[in-house]
């Protein structure tokens, strides 16, 4: 009979149904956040192949596909977009109900992970040059034609007029722009020469149309003079390991621990990076003090660092506030822009070996081949995380290489079966400190942090021939001596 409560096993039936649908939305929340069946499951904590089956059930619900894949990753329908701040609400509010008031909690999570701090540098505002005044303007057309007559020695907002122009005033007549060309174009806005008008246009272009090799090679080697890279043949580093990590990431850094028993090893890595913005902005810097990591306000620093403990970490905002604040353009147009392609490749004490982590199969080979350009002849990728270089130990690794020159991949096994994360009474940071002192003993984080190395002790072999079981070998030592 309608209308009836149900009691007894149905009302135990609703409860149940009732979860599983939170547990749905909650899901539904990571997949228009992230974009991505893997960053999603990874963002809470479950396996991809658990996320995938919470998709197909929740596009068996609505009867809509809800996200249709691209080249850039998942697309939302129009009818998941009318949801996403609905579940976005639902997701923050239970965030807060249930932090724990006191009691036990899992490692970051709750509202204290203990990485809260300011970044070293807050990035000043991008610096620009005044805005043109739009009315009375030439139109599109008349200012089309004066472009040939724009030559190298134009000022400057003049020229990246030109490259904008060049590169996006419509289809069948735009090109890509050459190598010196996206150079000079992004010397010009890291010069704070460009109108911010003009920052905008170049950026959204390229990242709408797909920048080429070409273009990012040249983005890059304008970053390096920006920030006074050492010449290759006066470098001492032998690992550059860029580290650009997004605020909405909330695992510790495991891979500060490998770099370290790399450098124990003899190796001298150099880490640079950037912890997006948020409370936790200063947690690289942070977490480097707490290694014992110098942390460095340019390439001569980070030169006396390498000479004296083979590690040192360079914060971008201290070498160059204005390439941070360009970074921090995400949070206005909330899409990822070429520079954080970029940003990666910057190696600023010129190391011999650069360890990346890319997740999109496209940007593997777009960074190799921008590498390429660049006359980088040893660089190696991890391809199952992203802007950090980290090996997840639960999973297939496969790592996409250049050694002297040559392109050569391979497939490195799961070394253990996923496990639920421990529950302790300690922060993400206490937590973090005391797998590495031995007060915390947990088989995942400690065989992420071997594994991360001995991906790193590999490529830093003299032979260049020799595997990962071998390298593994000698990660296992070093973190079993580490303490001595």
């Amino acid at each position: 009979m309608t209308g009836k409560r149900q009691t007894g096993a149905g009302t135990v039936q609703n409860r149940s149904d009732r979860l599983s649908q939170l547990r749905l939305l909650i899901a539904l929340d990571a997949l228009l956040r992230e974009g991505s069946v893997s960053r999603a499951a990874a963002g809470i904590g479950l396996q991809v192949s658990a996320m995938s089956r919470m998709l197909g059930k929740l596009r068996e619900i609505y009867g809509d596909p809800l996200f249709i894949r691209t080249g850039k990753g998942l697309l939302p329908t129009p009818l998941a977009e009318s949801l996403r701040m609905r579940v976005r609400a639902l997701a923050d509010e239970s965030d807060h109900l249930l932090v724990p008031s006191s009691g036990a909690a899992a490692p970051g999570v709750g509202s204290i992970s203990g990485w809260e701090r300011p970044a070293l540098i807050e990035a000043p505002p991008l610096a620009v040059r005044p805005s043109f005044l739009l009315d009375g303007q030439p139109s599109p057309s008349d200012f089309a034609r004066k472009l040939s007559r724009i030559g190298h020695n134009a000022d400057p907002q003049q020229r990246l007029a030109k490259y904008i122009a060049t590169a996006g005033v419509g289809p069948g007549k735009s090109r890509p722009l050459t190598q010196d060309e996206a150079k000079d174009a992004l010397s010009i806005i890291l010069a704070g020469d460009a109108d911010p008008v003009q920052i905008g246009a170049l950026l959204a272009t390229m990242q709408y149309r797909g920048a080429t090799a070409a273009e990012l090679a040249g983005f890059v080697a304008a970053m390096q003079a920006h920030v006074g890279a050492l010449d290759r043949r006066k470098s001492r580093a032998d690992l550059d390991w860029p580290a650009y990590l997004s605020p909405k990431l909330r695992s510790p850094p495991w891979f500060l621990h490998a770099a370290r028993l790399v450098a124990a090893a003899g190796h001298r890595v150099v880490l640079h990076g950037h912890c997006g913005g948020g409370a936790e902005a200063g947690k690289l810097e942070m977490a480097a003090e707490l290694s014992g990591i110098p942390v460095c306000r340019s390439t001569a620093e980070a030169t006396a660092a390498l000479d004296r403990k083979s590690i040192a970490y360079i914060p971008i905002g201290v070498v160059a506030p204005q390439m941070q604040a360009l970074l921090g353009l995400y949070s206005l147009v909330e899409m990822r822009l070429p520079l954080n392609t970029v940003v990666h490749l910057l190696n600023p004490m010129r190391a011999r070996n650069t360890l990346l982590g890319v997740a999109q199969p496209s940007q593997r080979e777009l960074h190799r081949d921008i590498a390429t350009l660049l006359g980088i002849t040893d660089l190696t990728i991890l391809g199952n995380t992203r802007d950090f270089a980290q090996f997840t130990p639960y999973r297939q690794t496969s790592l996409f290489r250049l050694v002297g020159g040559e392109t050569q991949d391979m497939t490195i096994p799961a070394q253990l079966e996923p496990a639920a994360l421990p529950v302790t009474g300690m922060t993400s940071r206490e937590y973090w400190q005391a797998v590495w002192s031995g007060a915390a003993r947990d088989e995942r984080a400690e065989t992420t942090i071997v594994t991360t190395a001995a991906i790193a002790l590999m490529i830093l072999a003299e032979d260049k021939e020799a595997g990962f079981d071998e390298s593994y070998r000698q990660a296992r030592e070093l973190w079993a001596s580490r303490r001595r």
